[in-house]
Formats: structure tokens, sequence, C-alpha cells
């Protein structure tokens, strides 16, 4: 256990973390997202029994977003003609102010946008979470 280091934060994701440099991304994915195989190519760290809000306020109070670029946040975007509930979104955005200390604004990508920029990733964060649409991408920043 460290001291200051929310406890639900793996080794390894501290790790990851730790790896990641200005301009990586990670993904934090829902319980319905493919992580492994679009994860194939990056890090996959599996914390099921999580949902993603409490791991994205977990990972923002370690890393910074990039700040030199318009929207370091993606969401993916409800599929045309899907009314799934996305009011988790509005949890991202307190999360993001309290985070950040400002409102920002999260790009949100089609379906399959969203996979192939979530193929770039550098890890891809696996959880429980049963919303629809709650997959997030966040792009790290500088530590000033």
């Amino acid at each position: 256990m460290l001291k200051g280091i929310n406890p639900i934060i793996p080794p390894m994701l501290l790790k990851v973390l730790c790896e990641m440099g200005h301009g990586d991304t990670i993904v934090i994915a829902d319980g319905n997202f493919p992580s492994e195989s679009v994860g194939k190519n990056a890090v996959v760290v599996r914390m099921d029994g999580h949902g993603v809000p409490e791991i994205l306020e977990a990972v923002l109070s370690l890393i910074p977003l990039d700040q030199y670029v318009e929207k370091p946040v993606c969401l993916m975007d409800r599929v045309k003609g899907d009314n799934a509930d996305v009011s988790i979104w509005q949890t991202y955005d307190k999360i993001l102010r309290n985070a950040e200390g400002k409102g920002l604004e999260a790009a949100k990508l089609e379906r399959f946008e969203f996979y192939d920029e979530a193929k770039k990733a550098y890890a891809v964060i696996a959880t429980s979470e049963r919303s629809q649409y709650a997959n997030v991408i966040l792009k790290k920043g500088c530590v000033l």
C-alpha cells in the first residue's frame, strides 16, 4: 500500500501510467468493449469489479491531461438511432472538472472511429462497467 494513491490502482497500472509519455493515450473501457482484441498491441490491465467513473477519477489523480490539444478526452458516441442512456457522461464531466479545475469538452467519435483510435492506445483498462457508451480515451499531458 502506498500513501496518497487510490487503493483501487493496481501495481501494473501504476507502472503503465509511469511509462506513458506526453501524448500517449489510455482507454478506460466498459464491460462490453473488446478490450483484449482492440488492445492486442497494447498493455491490457484488467480491473474487473470496478466501474469506469471510479477508475477515471483514480487515473486523473495521477496523470494530467494533454494541455496542448483541444480535446484530450474522447468518448464513443451513440450509434445513430440508439437511444441508450448516456447519463454517465455527466458523471465524467464532473470528474474531469474536479481533476482539471475547469470544464473540458470531450470529442465524440463514431463507434468504429473510436475502435481505430483505441487500437493506437498505449494501454487499455478493462472494467466491469455496465453502462453503454461508457468508454473513454485519455491523452496524457505533461507534469508541470
